[in-house]
């Protein structure tokens, strides 16, 4: 026993001195690592830690759309168009005689439109009404009212609609689509597949885009908001519920929304809606300038390759080679901005155009001119005016129009400045009229006889196959 303690003693003797020794040389504190398991953190993908709570809440409260959705719901209307079709079997006709064949029908179209006005005028596309017989229009409320037709733009795609009701109505007011950014949050409301009252979000993606093979529109607000059939003239607005434009046109290979959608700028539409109400028609303003691409890889801006003598261009101080970079202070980096900013404006209005020259930058304050309207053949890629009465006098004439350009380069055989008198027969008074029967007699494919008063004055007979 005495021996066992013994033994004990000199184990416990031997491990203090251990220790002490340990101690005494190494006087570090031992650390011993693990590795634990840590709980995933979700941070959030706009977390800025220089935010503070209530800058926070304001940032949050900045997308609710809930107010932009209430204050436009009720001033979106569904639209619905019949038209009154004919349609004629041949063979009918000609077994059973004149009429037996004709059977009439009716066509439904529906799209979207804006209530503009407490007292009932209402803003749609033009393609939503197009030929229609009757227009009926359907409140939120689920009322229904017909619509009269005051007017239509047909290149902006643009109607003005008004409805008589015994009560004022919501509407919509305009913003200034200029102050819009990209990047900028905005509502699409409409009438989706007949689904009333439809509110999808999305943000600006572009602005003054101008579409491949549509050359009518050319200054839309490009968005990444849903817009399906059936949305067409409804209201694309802003956070504050106000109208930034009317939802146009979407891209896609389907007839569905595949991720792009466009909207007519809302002060080029209410532009147009108050020539109509004003004029009954829309006044279209021009600067009077012939233009092209800039090639200069440091400049942006539209190039003036020729300005037209007698209009405000050339009666400001612009002149060939100045590079147009501004309007009123918008910046303008390709032709449809150009041309959003005057189609937004009326002859007679001015504007300060800015344009780099040589290195510098000129300033022009410019009268807009009224545009002087065109009249071409596709289909034999002439152009053609009205005679004056000296030039029917000095041709010895009654009737004609001049063609004033052609599609190929001049040479022996153009046929610029000659004289139309006739085609097939019949007898040509104006350039509206002598565009409409060309086109239509070559649609029809039939042969085309063009009776003419060449620059010698002498009289050429021309068929065309």
């Amino acid at each position: 026993m005495k021996k066992l303690l013994g033994l004990l003693g000199i184990a416990v003797l031997g491990g203090a001195l251990t220790l002490g020794g340990y101690k005494m040389f190494f006087n570090d504190t031992v650390i011993i690592e693990r590795t634990v398991p840590e709980k995933t953190q979700t941070v959030q993908t706009n977390y800025n830690p220089t935010f503070t709570r209530n800058s926070t809440a304001i940032a949050a409260a900045a997308i609710d759309f809930t107010l932009a959705a209430e204050k436009s719901l009720n001033a979106v209307v569904h639209v619905k168009n019949t038209a009154i079709r004919t349609q004629k079997n041949p063979f009918a006709e000609l077994f059973y005689g004149n009429g037996s064949g004709t059977r009439k029908f009716e066509q439904v179209g529906t799209g979207s439109g804006v209530i503009i006005s407490s007292d009932g005028y209402i803003i749609t596309n033009n393609h939503v009404i197009d030929s229609a017989n009757e227009i009926e229009i359907t409140l939120n409320n689920k009322k229904k009212y017909k619509a009269e037709l005051i007017g239509t733009d047909k290149e902006n795609d643009i109607a003005l609609l008004k409805i008589e009701t015994e009560i004022d109505l919501p509407y919509v007011p305009f913003a200034d689509s200029d102050t819009i950014k990209v990047g900028e949050w905005v509502l699409a409301v409409g009438n989706p597949y007949n689904l009333t009252s439809t509110v999808t979000a999305g943000i600006v993606s572009a602005k003054g885009r101008d579409l491949e093979g549509n050359t009518a529109i050319d200054s839309f607000i490009q968005t990444d908001a849903a817009v399906n059939p059936g949305n067409s003239g409804g209201a694309l607005v802003n956070t504050r519920g106000e109208l930034v434009g009317i939802n146009t046109a979407i891209s896609s290979k389907t007839g569905s929304f595949v991720g792009y959608s466009f909207a007519v700028p809302s002060n080029i539409a209410k532009k147009i809606v108050d020539d109509l109400l004003e004029y009954g028609a829309v006044q279209e303003a021009v600067i009077g300038i012939r233009f092209s691409p800039v090639d200069n890889d440091k400049i942006v801006g539209v190039k003036i390759v020729g300005v037209e003598e007698g209009q405000g261009a050339a009666n400001a101080g612009l002149q060939k080679e100045d590079v147009i970079v501004k309007v009123n202070n918008v910046k303008i980096t390709k032709f449809s901005e150009l041309r959003g900013q005057l189609t937004a404006k009326r002859p007679g209005d001015f504007v300060n155009i800015t344009v780099e020259r040589e290195g510098k930058l000129v300033t022009k304050n410019v009268k807009l001119s009224k545009k002087v309207k065109r009249f071409i053949s596709k289909t034999f890629n002439w152009e053609l005016k009205d005679l004056s009465k000296n030039e029917l006098k000095k041709n010895n004439i009654n009737n004609g129009v001049k063609i004033i350009n052609t599609g190929e380069r001049e040479s022996k055989d153009s046929l610029k400045n000659f004289i139309i008198t006739k085609i097939n027969d019949q007898e040509i008074e104006t350039a509206d009229e002598a565009v409409k029967i060309l086109e239509n007699v070559a649609q029809s494919r039939y042969s085309i006889v063009i009776e003419m008063i060449n620059t010698d004055g002498e009289k050429e007979r021309l068929r065309f196959r």
